[in-house]
């Protein structure tokens, strides 16, 4: 079988969808699938091309896999506007691109609007073509406060549209395929779910007082790490009064913001002075699997509101840690109900400090039960968040799909 994946994203972009993708791409290749990836240039989550990748387009093999990158627009905000010019370029650029004669097509989204083009192709060319979906448009649009205007309807129906015209869709997440199918309209024997799974690996053994010592974490600090993009929808302005809360009332509570992103610099200077707050750059793989580790808690921030655009992808990363988790989340949001299911941690109300501060501090005083949390979540992640069962999935759906092209 040929694939040819086409996304936005890929390594070595450290966070979002680029990591499934890229491990997706590399255990399909492993598998005898004969994998060619079309993608951007690296960017996310600093929105910044980043360093050494110039010109048009290049090409380069990762992981034994042939890398096409097709340089795109990269907007210096990551706005509506600016997101959507970027989805644009980069979906008619992999449009009008080479694909040479694929068995099957798998797109991903988010890029939504460059995934467009790319099912238009395989349309056209009577290819079959699969969507991968990590982040409902959507849903995104109504929750972060602008589900009455007219955008929110308009982008209902595009999505619908868009998932409608492939011949397959994967999920992330049985909430999602209930939006899918329920709300966007999608015949339910075209939507199939596949988990991500964890892409950080944790087996290697390390001085857990060490990595504090080098992190800056004293003994007595009680460290609730968040990891991961620092976006808009992440409401982070929660953990800085979270961290602001526990200076005050004398907690031993340390809140660590981990990674980067758009909204950063804001959160820095919101931030500024705060004794139990610290932001750490993002770090190589296994310098972040030791950071982690070395944490007491680990922390989910979701802005209010959000319920079921995504399911945070730190989740697969988190749960294979040993440790507890505390999701700040809507009562009723994806991410509440796969902690659930997990049986790996607490929720506390989105957007109140007091409450996650509460949770913390409950977990600090009760270390049964947060050892019994994260040891849940290893069973959870062994049992259903596996790659080998994802890859093996995916193989699985691509080869149906790609049989519609010998049966046309």
């Amino acid at each position: 079988m040929k694939a040819l994946i086409v996304g936005l994203n890929y390594a070595p972009e450290p966070s979002g969808n680029a990591p499934y993708t890229s491990k997706l791409s590399q255990g399909l290749a492993g598998r005898g699938v004969v994998v060619k990836v079309l993608t951007g240039y690296p960017h996310y989550p600093e929105w910044k091309i980043a360093d050494g990748y110039k010109g048009f387009s290049m090409e380069e093999s990762l992981g034994g896999v042939p890398v096409k990158r097709l340089r795109s627009t990269v907007p210096r905000r990551p706005n509506g506007l600016g997101r959507f010019i970027m989805e644009i370029t980069f979906g008619v650029r992999s449009m009008l691109e080479r694909w040479e004669r694929p068995d099957v097509v798998l797109v991903v989204s988010p890029a939504l609007f460059s995934a467009a083009f790319a099912i238009l192709r395989a349309r056209i060319f009577r290819i079959p073509v699969g969507i991968w979906v990590q982040d409902l448009y959507s849903k995104g649009i109504e929750e972060t406060g602008h589900a009455r205007s007219p955008l929110a309807s308009v982008m209902k129906r595009m999505e619908s549209a868009i998932l409608s015209a492939a011949d397959g869709v994967s999920v992330i997440h049985e909430r999602f395929r209930d939006h899918v199918v329920n709300d966007l309209g999608v015949p339910a024997h075209r939507v199939r779910v596949i988990r991500n799974w964890t892409h950080v690996q944790h087996h290697h053994s390390f001085d857990r007082s060490a990595a504090r010592k080098r992190l800056g974490w004293a003994p007595t600090d009680f460290v609730a790490l968040h990891a991961g993009n620092m976006g808009v929808k992440q409401g982070l302005e929660n953990l800085i009064d979270t961290a602001h809360l526990a200076g005050r009332s004398g907690s031993d509570v340390r809140v660590v913001l981990l990674g980067n992103g758009n909204q950063r610099r804001i959160l820095e200077s919101k931030g500024a002075g705060i004794d139990r707050l610290q932001f750490l750059e993002p770090l190589p793989d296994r310098d972040y699997s030791e950071a982690l580790r070395s944490a007491d808690v680990l922390l989910v921030n979701e802005r209010p509101g959000v319920r079921e655009m995504s399911v945070p992808s730190k989740l697969t990363s988190y749960f294979v840690t040993g440790l507890p988790i505390i999701a700040a989340t809507e009562e009723d949001s994806a991410t509440a109900h796969e902690l659930s299911a997990a049986g790996a941690g607490i929720r506390a109300d989105s957007g109140s400090p007091g409450d996650l501060v509460a949770a913390i501090e409950r977990l600090r005083e009760d270390p049964d039960s947060a050892k019994d949390f994260g040891v849940a979540g290893q069973q959870y992640s062994e049992r259903v968040l596996t790659e080998e069962v994802a890859v093996e999935s995916y193989l699985d759906w691509l080869g149906g799909l790609a049989s519609r092209k010998h049966s046309r």
